[in-house]
This record gives structure tokens, C-alpha cells and sequence, in this order.
């Protein structure tokens, strides 16, 4: 294949099929590299990581990346009177991190506890929230003067309303 120069990125590139890694930016690689690379692998390999009991309690939320003033830490979310059991476990679960990725990838795990029955109470609080908008709404609609208008909004509200 012929060889084309390109100033913008590269120096020289290879003309037709490229893979999805060489047509992103330089600077985008580079977060990826770094940041995104370690989360998505930890997310993957979290039963593998965390093992089978603390799997089912715990998830990972966020990973921090080290800068001058602060180490890299790994976010983790508990279920409530859980901690104490991810908290005993927190320096196998550094170890097992940095084995695996094989350089210090983690210095410090945060543990945040979260209630189950909390986040399905604020599911049914926007449902409530929705039925009251959608009684506003009709109540809007009925002031409307035009019939084909007024219609169609109801329509448009029904299907709201199933989804």
C-alpha cells in the first residue's frame, strides 16, 4: 500500500482499512490509556478481584487517577452494614488490583454505603412526581380553543403516560 503523509497527527499513515485505535486523536488515546483502560478493566474483573462474597455487596463507582497531590483511588460502593466486612478486605483488594494489572494501579480504596431500599423509593417518587405533571398537563390542554390540537395532545399524553 502506498505511504501518505499526514501532518496533523502522524507522520506517515497507511491508506484505506484503518483500525478504530489508530483514527482517535493522540491526546484522547493517551486518557484512554490511563484512565478509562483501568476502570472498564476493573469493572470486568470485579468477581475476579473482590471475590465471590464481597461481589455481591459492593461495586465499583469510580477510579481516580493520581496527580501531585493526591494517590490513585478506586471509589467503591457498599450496601448499608456491609462496610465493615469491604473495609477488613480493602488491602487484599489493593494487592489483587495491582497484581493484576501488573504496576501500583490503586493506592487507596474509598468506601461509600448506600441503602437498596432508598434508590427503589426514589424510583416510585418520580413516578408520583410524573402523575402530577401529567395532571397539569390536562389541565393545560383543556384550556386549548382548537380541537385538533386538543386531541393530539391528549394522544401524546397517553403515551406518555404508558412508557
Amino acid at each position: 500500500m502506498p505511504y501518505k503523509n499526514n501532518i496533523k497527527q502522524r507522520n506517515k499513515t497507511v491508506q484505506g482499512l484503518r483500525s478504530f485505535k489508530d483514527t482517535l486523536p493522540t491526546n484522547i488515546k493517551k486518557i484512554i490509556s490511563r484512565k478509562g483502560h483501568i476502570f472498564s478493566e476493573t469493572l470486568n474483573k470485579w468477581k475476579y478481584i473482590a471475590g465471590e462474597e464481597l461481589f455481591r455487596i459492593c461495586y465499583p463507582k469510580s477510579y481516580k487517577n493520581s496527580s501531585k497531590f493526591r494517590a490513585s483511588t478506586l471509589v467503591v460502593m457498599v450496601t448499608r452494614g456491609q462496610e465493615v466486612n469491604v473495609e477488613y478486605s480493602k488491602k487484599q483488594i489493593i494487592d489483587k488490583m495491582n497484581s493484576y494489572f501488573g504496576y501500583k494501579v490503586i493506592e487507596k480504596l474509598k468506601l461509600i454505603s448506600f441503602d437498596p431500599d432508598q434508590i427503589i423509593d426514589k424510583k416510585t417518587n418520580l413516578k408520583n412526581k410524573n402523575d402530577m405533571l401529567n395532571k397539569d398537563f390536562k389541565k393545560k390542554i383543556i384550556n386549548i380553543k382548537n380541537d385538533k390540537i386538543k386531541k393530539s395532545l391528549i394522544e401524546l399524553n397517553k403515551l406518555f403516560i404508558k412508557k
